[in-house]
């Protein structure tokens, strides 16, 4: 298939692109490069450069670029603390961008959409590990206007016979050899770790001990980026088969912040200094993903199940790649 990735000079859309070249299939990349690198395309994407915001270069994509067979959609502003801040970048512009996408695309006569969803649908989850029938309660602006999105692509389904997916992920992370988590400003975890180690920063504030948790620090469910990658493009070939479908992506156990820190201490020999600040606000305690129904239905396993083999490929990337992209 002929596959357009937006966002695919980021990170997650960038391994994603690179996973769809190694199927087989054709890949055209479209990126404004507000966050991505033009040097994460992977050889052998087309490349363009345009912004989803103007309708008209959605326009020239499809006329330049005919016969594309789906569409997976990455790009969005992302950051959870600056959608509190800035709450209209979030419900006004990824939702009028994702509008003009997929208005340009049925009119072009595309029919599968893969969307990349997020976890922070799941603020105050009723049970866990949060399955696909978790009640949707957003956390952030963020958030609220992926969930908008879902209900735009529900609608598209109904009245254009839009097939799609919805993937719900929780922490993406780890790095390949030929792609890495390179943000500015960097807010995840795991490159905040390295970059103490890396002796780029002193040390790592970690924000509240005093969770409900085993050792009182927040419980992520980590996975990797390839294998994020994976699920999307077993998603978009299996739209004719099953039809639209909604899946939560995670490797279903959860890691504590501390626990996270030990294994980035064994992985990289560093002691990696650390402090412990307040909690941030909107925190869940815990956040692990039920991944039961991409497994069943998709045949979906992850490649990188355990922390530590995500630390150590993200530490091998920000070795070789100390200043990201830059380097």
């Amino acid at each position: 298939m002929k596959i357009l990735v937006t966002g695919g000079a980021g990170y997650i859309g960038s391994a994603t692109a690179s996973e769809l070249l190694i199927a087989g299939h054709q890949v055209v990349v479209f990126d404004n490069l507000y966050q991505g690198h033009r040097q994460a395309v992977p050889a052998g994407a087309v490349f363009v450069r345009g912004d989803l915001a103007r309708r008209e270069d959605i326009i020239h994509l499809f006329a330049d670029h005919p016969g594309i067979d789906g569409i997976m959609h990455f790009a969005s502003y992302t950051l959870v603390g600056e959608s509190m801040q800035k709450p209209l970048l979030y419900l006004r512009d990824n939702l009028v961008n994702a509008a003009n996408l997929l208005e340009v695309a049925v009119g072009a006569g595309v029919r599968r959409f893969i969307l990349s969803s997020t976890a922070n649908l799941f603020d105050d989850p009723a049970k866990m590990p949060i399955d696909e029938y978790e009640r949707i309660v957003p956390g952030s602006p963020y958030g609220e206007s992926k969930f908008f999105i879902e209900r735009m692509l529900h609608w598209f389904g109904r009245i254009y016979g839009m097939r799609y997916a919805c993937l719900r992920y929780f922490n993406a992370s780890g790095d390949a050899p030929d792609c890495g988590e390179d943000h500015d400003p960097e807010t995840h975890l795991i490159p905040l770790i390295l970059q103490v180690a890396l002796g780029q920063r002193e040390q790592i504030t970690l924000f509240g001990d005093d969770y409900p948790t085993p050792d009182g620090t927040c419980v992520r469910d980590y996975v990797h980026v390839r294998d994020l990658a994976r699920a999307h493009i077993l998603a978009m070939e299996s739209l004719d088969r099953l039809g639209s479908r909604t899946y939560n992506l995670g490797n279903g156990s959860g890691f504590s912040v501390y626990e996270v820190l030990e294994t980035a201490r064994k992985v990289t020999g560093h002691p990696i200094p650390h402090v412990v600040g307040p909690r941030r606000a909107g925190d869940p305690a815990i956040l692990v993903a039920s991944s039961e129904s991409i497994r069943r239905e998709l045949g979906w396993n992850p490649h990188y199940p355990d922390i530590e083999s995500i630390i150590q490929s993200a530490w091998d990337w920000h070795r070789n790649h100390p200043n990201g992209y830059g380097a």
